[in-house]
């Protein structure tokens, strides 16, 4: 089924192909400039570090919905082994096999397609299955610190957590930039707090993924307008699930992917935040978010730290 009128209308108006150069693989990360990170870093001040990571352990979130996206499954390789004769030092070592998507990850440029390309008007076919991401691989986000916002919806609406199926709107982020007094702009992580988290923590890992709420197919055009190097929040599929418009799933990935070359985040654990945050009264802080440089991959595992 081709995609609607109404998606392709919004894809030209925050498409970014050929902004930084027809080569360009990082998207709006260049948007984090040396100056905004020296700004960011003044956003410290109390040195509090608050992790935003979930644990990876085998009852994560997946449940098979997402085929092929595993929970880990770890295994020790060596226990206490004497590895160079009797009475020397022992090592123990570990392996694991898992989804890079499986839990709290960024999103690569190269993770959907729509009509054939990626972003900057690449061929979808350089996605490969012995080779990978050819181009826009997660490998390609070498460092992502920057200064973050905490939107925190659910809290701006006086609720702990976002009914299910309900649409974040441009109109709820600002809602949430005047509860939090902050104003996003050039080159900030934007984090959006819905509160779906709370039921996986819960126990619920089914209703975690469904029904969920999640981004609107109107917010890229918010988030392309201040000019934001990437969004992460606290759902399975970070767009609204089951979605807006019958039939048109991930929009909100193709267009922040795709046309924008913004790096969208999953599966993050903002309950620590959206409390330190409403205590101090502040919702800027400096992020430490890099994902792991896995060479070809469309998306990996990221241990994001938020540091007030």
């Amino acid at each position: 089924m081709a995609l609607p009128e109404e998606f392709h209308e919004i894809a030209g108006r925050v498409n970014n192909w050929g902004r930084w150069g027809a080569d360009d693989e990082s998207g709006t990360l260049n948007l984090i400039t040396d100056e905004v990170v020296r700004a960011a870093a003044t956003e410290v001040r109390t040195g509090r570090r608050i992790p935003l990571a979930l644990p990876l352990q085998q009852d994560g979130i997946q449940t098979g919905v997402i085929p092929g996206r595993v929970n880990p499954l770890h295994a020790m390789v060596q226990i206490n082994q004497e590895l160079f004769g009797p009475g020397t030092v022992a090592c123990s070592d570990d392996a694991v096999t898992m989804g890079l998507q499986a839990g709290t990850h960024w999103d690569a440029l190269s993770h959907v397609s729509h009509s054939g390309r990626l972003y900057n008007g690449r061929p979808a076919h350089t996605v490969t299955a012995h080779g990978g991401a050819e181009f826009g691989g997660i490998g390609k986000a070498r460092h992502l610190v920057s200064r973050g916002v905490l939107l925190d919806v659910a809290r701006a609406r006086g609720v702990d957590r976002l009914d299910g199926g309900r649409a974040v709107t441009p109109e709820d982020l600002e809602e949430a930039e005047e509860f939090g007094g902050v104003r996003v702009r050039a080159g900030d992580v934007v984090l959006v707090r819905t509160g779906q988290v709370r039921v996986y923590l819960a126990g619920d890992r089914h209703g975690y993924g469904y029904p969920s709420p999640g981004l609107s197919i109107r917010t890229p055009e918010w988030f392309h307008a201040r000019d934001v190097a990437a969004v992460a929040n606290d759902t399975l599929t970070f767009e609204i699930f089951p979605p807006e418009s019958e039939n048109l799933w991930l929009p909100v990935h193709a267009l922040d992917l795709v046309e924008m070359g913004m790096l969208q985040g999953q599966n993050w654990n903002l309950e620590e935040l959206s409390t330190a945050c409403g205590e101090t009264g502040r919702y800027a802080f400096l992020l430490s978010a890099t994902p792991e440089p896995f060479v070809g991959a469309t998306g990996s595992p990221v241990a994001p730290v938020a540091v007030l």
